[in-house]
C-alpha cells in the first residue's frame, strides 16, 4: 500500500494530467457536464459488474475511471467558477462530520441502524422537505424502490417484523393473480408493481440487496444459455436449429456442472 504522501501525490499528478487535457486535447476540451453523463453512468454500471464478479483488479481499474469523471466535473465546475475539486472534498468532509455526531460530537448510538435513523433524521433538520427527497428520479425502479423503503425504514415506517411482510407479498400476489384471471391490463401492470415492490420490501428484511440478487441471476441465465449455444456450435447446428427439448437438456447439464460465471 502507498503512504499517505504517495496518494495525495498520485491525486495531484491526476489533477496536473486533466488540467493537460483540458488545455491540449480536443476531445476533452469539447466535453461538458452533459457529455460526460451518460459516459459517468456508464464506468458506475461496470463498476458494479466489477464488484459482482469480485475481481479486485478490474475494481481498481474501474474506480480510476469514476475518480477520472469526478475529476473531469470538478475541472469543468472551476472554469465556470462554480466549484473546485478541493469543494467537491471538502463539502463531502463537511456532510460526513455533521452525519456522524456519534464520532465527532456527542450523540450516543449503539448499531448500524441507529446510525442510519440518525442520519435520516439529520437530513430533515438539514432543510430537507421530504425523506424521500434524496431520491434520484432516474434511478432504476429496482433500485430506486430499495431506496424509498430505506429511507422511510430509517424514519421509523416499517414492518415490525418479516412475517407480515410475507403476509403482505401472498396479498399481492393473490390481488395480482385476480386481475389476471379478470384480463384487466392495466390493473394488472398496477398489481404486478405492487408484488415486486413487496418482495423487494421482503428482501430487505432478509439482508438480500434485491438488485445485487437479480443480477447474479442474469449472469448466470446468460452462462447457461451460452452453454446452450456452444452446444448447438459444437454439432454443428445453430440456436435456432434446437428443438426446445435438447434446449431444456443442455440447460439442466449447465445447472449440474453449475455453470454460473
Amino acid at each position: 500500500m502507498q503512504t499517505r504522501e504517495l496518494q495525495l501525490k498520485a491525486i495531484e499528478r491526476l489533477l496536473n494530467i486533466m488540467d493537460d487535457l483540458r488545455e491540449k486535447c480536443p476531445w476533452d476540451q469539447k466535453q461538458t457536464m452533459e457529455s460526460l453523463r451518460h459516459l459517468t453512468i456508464e464506468e458506475v454500471y461496470e463498476l458494479g459488474d466489477a464488484i459482482l464478479d469480485d475481481d479486485l483488479m478490474e475494481i481498481k481499474k474501474e474506480l480510476g475511471d469514476v475518480l477520472l469523471h469526478i475529476v473531469f466535473y470538478a475541472k469543468i465546475g472551476s472554469e465556470k467558477k462554480a466549484f473546485d475539486i478541493a469543494d467537491v472534498a471538502n463539502g463531502i468532509c463537511d456532510k460526513l462530520i455533521s452525519r456522524h455526531p456519534h464520532i465527532y460530537g456527542d450523540a450516543q448510538v449503539s448499531t448500524a441502524e441507529e446510525v442510519k435513523q440518525n442520519w435520516e433524521k439529520l437530513k430533515l433538520q438539514e432543510g430537507n422537505k421530504s425523506v424521500l427527497g434524496g431520491v434520484p428520479k432516474s434511478l432504476p425502479a429496482l433500485v430506486k424502490a430499495s431506496r424509498i423503503q430505506e429511507k422511510v425504514q430509517g424514519v421509523g415506517f416499517d414492518w415490525d417484523n418479516r412475517a407480515d411482510v410475507w403476509n403482505k407479498v401472498k396479498e399481492e400476489l393473490d390481488e395480482f393473480e385476480q386481475e389476471v384471471n379478470l384480463n384487466q391490463t392495466d390493473k394488472m401492470e398496477e398489481e404486478f408493481g405492487d408484488v415486486l415492490f413487496s418482495l423487494i420490501n421482503y428482501a430487505r428484511f432478509l439482508k438480500i440487496n434485491p438488485e445485487t440478487a437479480l443480477e447474479r441471476t442474469n449472469k448466470k441465465f446468460i452462462s447457461r444459455f451460452q452453454y446452450i449455444e456452444q452446444k448447438a456450435s459444437d454439432l454443428g447446428k445453430t440456436i435456432t436449429d434446437m428443438n426446445l427439448e435438447e434446449m431444456d437438456r443442455y440447460w439442466n447439464e449447465a445447472k449440474k456442472l453449475k455453470i454460473n460465471l
